[in-house]
């Protein structure tokens, strides 16, 4: 995999001649094994499918986003370290993908040492938002793969983002610790990103025939309301075998049930941010 050719970013996203503005948005979830990875990876590759220009910015140090769209490790030497401490600017840190439209900031294992050494580093709750800041010019949306942790890498991707998008699996423990997710969110919104505000919570691993994964999603939808996609993601073996393939599950199977479902939440996605943009421009 090669790095992206200079000119191929350089150019500002436009619509009708206007730079549009970059949307950023985490997906987080303090619990592992929840869908963060495999969300972001097929959320990305939907956007990019109908003409968004995206950025995934890798910030497990596990670098499974790296892996599920084929990046080999050989190629991981400037990735969301450098960008973090300024080895590197995002132009030599972007990769392509084989997905068009679509690139990958990437991780390595350089980054599981990153939260010791955030700790003394001036504006350490910033760095990722001043290192990206020329991507405003770039890409329609920039995703950050969040680790499972409130760690100062999470931190970093909250500070960076309009919006979080919070993947729950549907059973009983993921519903542990989702209100505390909620609350750091407003106490990030209200101490270093005013912009900050919780896009939706999808609900992954579903299972129709399992009563516990219903009772789960009817609770969290009698306490979230509409902020819960109405798009839900199955269980499904062909979402889990993509990866290992390099590729997207909408690449690898388009028409299996997981990749329909997370195309139904890209358009679930831009519907509800268009109709938040139409309310804004009335007011």
């Amino acid at each position: 995999m090669q790095a992206l050719p200079q000119n191929d970013v350089s150019a500002p996203v436009t619509d009708g001649g206007i730079a549009s503005a970059t949307r950023f948005i985490s997906i987080s979830n303090q619990k592992g094994g929840v869908g963060k990875t495999t969300t972001t990876v097929n959320l990305a590759t939907a956007l990019a499918a109908v003409g968004k220009k995206v950025l995934v910015v890798d910030l497990d140090p596990q670098g499974n986003a790296s892996t599920g769209f084929g990046v080999d490790r050989a190629d991981r030497v400037n990735g969301t370290y450098e960008v973090l401490f300024g080895d590197c600017g995002i132009d030599e840190a972007v990769l392509g993908t084989k997905v068009p439209n679509l690139y990958i900031i990437s991780s390595s294992i350089h980054l599981s040492g990153a939260e010791i050494e955030l700790v003394d580093t001036k504006r350490r709750e910033y760095r990722l938002k001043d290192a990206l800041a020329v991507a405003t010019q770039k890409f329609d949306y920039v995703m950050f793969d969040c680790p499972p942790s409130l760690n100062l890498l999470t931190l970093n991707a909250l500070v960076a983002s309009n919006g979080v998008l919070v993947p729950l699996q549907c059973e009983f423990y993921a519903l542990e610790g989702l209100s505390h997710l909620v609350k750091t969110i407003e106490r990030v919104k209200g101490a270093f990103n005013d912009d900050l505000e919780l896009t939706g919570v999808v609900l992954t691993m579903y299972d129709k025939r399992n009563n516990l994964a219903n009772q789960v999603s009817d609770n969290v939808r009698s306490f979230f309301g509409d902020k819960v996609f109405e798009t839900v993601i199955p269980r499904n073996v062909r979402i889990s075998e993509a990866p290992s393939f390099g590729l997207p599950a909408i690449v690898y199977d388009m028409h299996c049930p997981g990749s329909q479902a997370y195309i139904q939440l890209a358009k679930e996605m831009l519907k509800r941010e268009q109709q938040i943009q139409a309310a804004q421009a009335a007011a």
